[in-house]
């Protein structure tokens, strides 16, 4: 047992926001309010637990909300009057970005400020009053196994259920759909492509949960923020259609300003015909940048770096059927095993076999088990919006008030044995 955990200054938490309960569920919040006004405020041990098998992910995230937000403002009235002004300049603020001049930024950043600082005068943290034990990130539980728990004094954290739970289920969700396509596809790299089919708010989270359960690789900057990288890109069916669906010269021309670091991975379903157009992108490279005239010779510009294709990216929609593919059944139409199969023997026929074939477009696990099961011949998927349909719920219960037994019938504390207390 053991590892790391992540700074909590990499979650940019809203302090402000969280300890006022913005994002917390009324009846929780209601609990916080209703134990500090009765002046009853009795230890607890809360457990937190998915309800499936999962990959757990959110702990980091949630343990760094505790150190900061576990605690309460005093004069809370007053507090609240200065919540409300903070709340009104912020919104000043985000309109005077978009329409106002300089100086109008200015003074709502600087009021801005200072209404923070008295909050944060106000804000009495208890982190030191509380003792928290979790397992990390990353880590493979159980139905009903504890991932997390938190002991202390109730008043100074039940606020924070709302938002703790979410921290762990959305990315637990994730990870745990990630690790399932991770698995079946046999060591082969899972790119991450899941960015365009949720708010970009919780690319971070997706993206860290992502790379936790062992993608190879994701596609927004904000996807890789935790980890303090970039995302990855190919070429996009945007880029083709501006140089009136010639994939060469969109190649050619993404090759000419991205990067040298940069893989070049070109999508070539554009005319639904992925081996020709494969052929011609790496022939005009072979041409144009290693004097290659003859298809003996094109093998020059298969490889990493700049002036060379190192993959071709096959995403045929799912109604269409590849001119290279004998119809069939439905198992004739997108990226099918076939397809794959004859540009392989395409690609080594002219001497390509270093270039790589990436699979993308309604992959997941099962799809993904049965090409490897047929060994069709993928180097890598990308993988989308399947990897975000999976929800794994988190339930927390309180299950001891000051050391002794008190749960609702059929729970009871768990074996926390796993758990590393947290400093």
């Amino acid at each position: 047992m053991g590892g790391t955990r992540l700074d909590p200054a990499l979650f940019k938490i809203p302090l402000d926001k969280l300890r006022a309960g913005y994002y917390s569920d009324k009846y929780f919040q209601r609990v916080s309010e209703v134990l500090r006004k009765e002046k009853h405020n009795p230890n607890v041990l809360y457990q937190f637990f998915p309800r499936d098998d999962a990959v757990v992910v959110g702990l980091d995230e949630a343990i760094a909300i505790l150190k900061h937000c576990t605690g309460y403002y005093e004069d809370m009235e007053a507090t609240e009057a200065i919540y409300r002004r903070l709340r009104e300049v912020q919104f000043a603020f985000s309109q005077a970005s978009l329409y106002g001049a300089e100086e109008e930024i200015r003074c709502c950043s600087e009021e801005r400020t200072r209404l923070r600082m008295q909050l944060n005068q106000r804000w009495v943290n208890c982190w030191d009053r509380i003792r928290v034990r979790s397992l990390y990130d990353g880590d493979r539980v159980r139905a009903g196994e504890p991932i997390l728990v938190v002991e202390g004094p109730q008043a100074y954290f039940a606020y924070l259920e709302t938002v703790l739970l979410g921290v762990i289920a959305r990315p637990t969700g994730t990870a745990t759909a990630t690790a399932k396509v991770v698995e079946a596809a046999r060591g082969k790299p899972i790119l991450f492509f899941s960015a365009r089919f949720d708010h970009y708010w919780v690319q971070g989270t997706d993206g860290y949960a992502a790379i936790k359960a062992g993608a190879e690789g994701v596609s927004t900057d904000a996807n890789a923020d935790y980890w303090g990288t970039e995302g990855l890109g190919t070429i996009p069916h945007s880029l083709i259609g501006a140089y009136r669906g010639s994939t060469v010269e969109a190649a050619l021309a993404f090759d000419r300003h991205i990067d040298g670091a940069i893989n070049r991975i070109v999508l070539v379903d554009w005319d639904n015909d992925c081996i020709g157009t494969s052929l011609k992108v790496v022939e005009a490279f072979a041409r144009k940048y290693h004097g290659a005239e003859r298809p003996a010779e094109w093998s020059r510009a298969v490889g990493p770096g700049p002036r060379k294709v190192w993959g071709v990216r096959f995403d045929t929609s799912g109604s269409l059927r590849d001119i290279s593919v004998i119809p069939h059944d439905d198992s004739s139409l997108g990226v099918s095993s076939e397809l794959v199969h004859r540009a392989r023997v395409a690609f080594d026929a002219r001497g390509l076999h270093q270039l790589k074939i990436v699979a993308s477009g309604g992959f997941d696990a099962r799809r993904i088990a049965l090409f490897e099961k047929l060994a069709v011949p993928v180097d890598a998927y990308g993988v989308g919006s399947h990897l975000l349909r999976h929800k794994v719920d988190i339930t927390a219960d309180v299950v001891q008030v000051d050391g002794a037994h008190c749960a609702k019938v059929g729970r009871r504390l768990g074996d926390l044995s796993r758990l590393d207390p947290v400093e």
